[in-house]
């Protein structure tokens, strides 16, 4: 268990590191904005398309008395990632029905359940445990089955963005290959929020990581953040295509055994090419929208696996497995410990979703868009 230092430490840092005040951290809110519950704030779409053109932010009627199996939540935040456009504009592999409530991840708190439950209480927080539940709202009706408990020690802002990137990371970490203290894991797409998690959560089992970035006017301020993340090595696209990458790579004890994709192109047979024997490359995500090409000679001479993997089935295959528990409470306690730091956010009232849409379809520019679900929680200095 996290001392209260522990927990104070990680409060602090997210105070400063934010700017916000703490009852966004911690997400103590006033408990007086609003006075009735029968209705909600949510930001929904009716058809499919440009999400700066489909979405409309609506008040919605919510059950008046609950049913038996049913909980009343308040969202506290939610983050607006990749997956929320794509199925706003109809291009993601899941699809909800429409009319669609957005967002897939988010965190609430418990204010009210149903005689039949007994897994939940008012005061504990919860995730969606499906994706497309619609985190974008402030307030939910729902059975408890589609809800996950969440420790509500954490900072809301990480109990927020816990479920997709973090658990992403850990799963990719886990899975695919056997990784030892000592072994050495080689990533693309290091600065993404996934890449950032990869980086602490290996640090913490002390797996050496290789990170690539793009070359950037802001890349030694960048290097030192990633290393100050716990990053072993931190490198350019450019750099891996030189003969000084192979002297890189003959610095550690064995070549990287896992190889972590989340661009695709030329950028992924990079990957492959200094992975070691019988390596695997594990794609999560196609930033740059293209084609992953393996060289036949890593096939045949190196044995290398190619393979996908997608939180979203993951989660769905393992809703009762003890894995995802084991998984959310290890998390958890990096967390505590201030040995995982969510990515930078920036914060904004749902009420801002057009601004916070628009900026996020821009692309991730080293801050994750997330939504205050209460507009008098966001105070800028």
């Amino acid at each position: 268990m996290a001392s209260a230092a522990s927990r104070r430490c990680i409060l602090r840092s997210l105070h400063l590191f934010f700017r916000r005040p703490w009852s966004v951290l911690t997400g103590k809110l006033d408990q007086n904005y609003m006075s009735s519950f029968t209705s909600a704030y949510a930001i929904m779409n009716d058809e499919h398309g440009d999400p700066r053109k489909v979405l409309s932010g609506r008040n919605i009627t919510l059950s008046a008395k609950l049913k038996d199996d049913e909980v009343l939540v308040k969202m506290l935040m939610a983050p607006i990632n990749p997956a929320d456009i794509n199925m706003i504009e109809g291009t993601y592999h899941i699809m909800p029905k429409l009319p669609a409530i957005g967002g897939n991840e988010g965190v609430g708190e418990v204010l009210e359940v149903g005689p039949a439950v007994k897994c939940l209480s008012p005061g504990d927080w919860v995730i969606p445990a499906d994706p497309g539940w619609g985190t974008w709202r402030t307030h939910a009706v729902a059975p408890f089955r589609e809800l996950q408990k969440i420790d509500n020690k954490i900072p809301v802002l990480s109990a927020a963005t816990i479920a997709v990137n973090p658990c992403t990371a850990y799963r990719m970490l886990k899975d695919f290959v056997h990784l030892k203290p000592g072994d050495a894991v080689i990533q693309n797409s290091a600065n993404s929020a996934v890449g950032q998690n990869v980086i602490q959560i290996a640090r913490q089992w002390k797996i050496k990581t290789i990170n690539i970035i793009r070359d950037r006017p802001d890349k030694d301020s960048l290097v030192k953040y990633l290393k100050d993340l716990g990053a072993t090595h931190v490198v350019t696209e450019e750099f891996t295509r030189l003969p000084e990458m192979r002297d890189l790579i003959k610095t550690l004890e064995t070549p990287p055994k896992l190889a972590l994709n989340g661009v695709g192109g030329k950028s992924a047979t990079e990957l492959i090419r200094h992975i070691g024997q019988k390596g695997v490359m594990v794609t999560y995500g196609g930033m740059a929208k293209q084609p992953v090409t393996i060289p036949i000679g890593a096939l045949i001479f190196k044995e290398v696996s190619a393979v996908g993997f997608w939180n979203s089935k993951w989660n769905a295959e393992n809703k009762n497995n003890p894995a995802k528990e084991k998984m959310l409470e290890e998390l958890c306690e990096m967390i505590k410990d201030c040995k995982l730091m969510p990515p930078k956010s920036d914060l904004l009232p749902l009420t801002k979703y057009q601004e916070a849409v628009a900026s996020a379809m821009e692309g991730y520019k080293g801050q994750k868009k997330v939504f205050v679900m209460d507009d008098n929680m966001v105070l800028f200095p």
